[in-house]
């Protein structure tokens, strides 16, 4: 594969699609090393109850399609933004739920309220906290946060912080085309 582009997003952007439940496309660069052995170890922490991350949430897989999603019984569809179709985890309603591209499949998955990334971060968790687990933490030129994922070098996590502290949660592949 080659170097993705790098794609910044405005903070009103991203806040304004976050919050609609739809995340504008955005890739960061792709790292070229491939699964290793320390991979299968951070996969098992993606399942564990309550952990986002490395590779999904609750059973749902990044990259995933959109009827392999549903095969699962814990999504369901509420929305299309033409690209990309909206949807919630079952057992968390009212959270915002994730992006199925029609090209990319599962593209981000967002942290309902207790849920983790396998270093501990949640919504509500302070910048001192976040910046503790994820030293290479990065800033994009529109504000929001963004890390690398240990084990995963197709995703990155984003944070939105509001007050010093996480409000929004966010697994997402680089390359992904979903758009409001």
């Amino acid at each position: 594969m080659g170097n993705a582009t790098v794609q910044r997003l405005s903070r009103p952007a991203l806040v304004a699609a976050l919050a609609g439940g739809v995340l504008l496309a955005g890739a960061l660069p792709v790292a070229a090393a491939g699964p290793t052995a320390s991979t299968a170890s951070a996969a098992s922490a993606a399942y564990a109850k309550g952990t986002l991350g490395p590779f999904g949430y609750g059973g749902v897989k990044l990259g995933m399609s959109a009827k392999q999603a549903k095969a699962t019984g814990k999504i369901k569809r509420t929305g299309d933004t033409g690209t990309c179709t909206t949807w919630i985890l079952k057992a968390h309603p009212n959270a915002q739920g994730l992006l199925i591209s029609k090209r990319y499949g599962v593209a981000a998955i967002f942290a309902p309220k207790g849920v983790a990334t396998p270093q501990g971060i949640r919504l509500g968790s302070t910048f001192k906290q976040l910046k503790k687990a994820y030293p290479k933490l990065k800033t994009a030129a529109s504000g929001y946060r963004y890390a690398t994922i240990p084990g995963n070098p197709k995703a990155h996590y984003i944070f939105i912080l509001r007050n010093s502290k996480i409000s929004q949660l966010g697994l997402v592949l680089n390359s992904q085309d979903c758009a409001n």
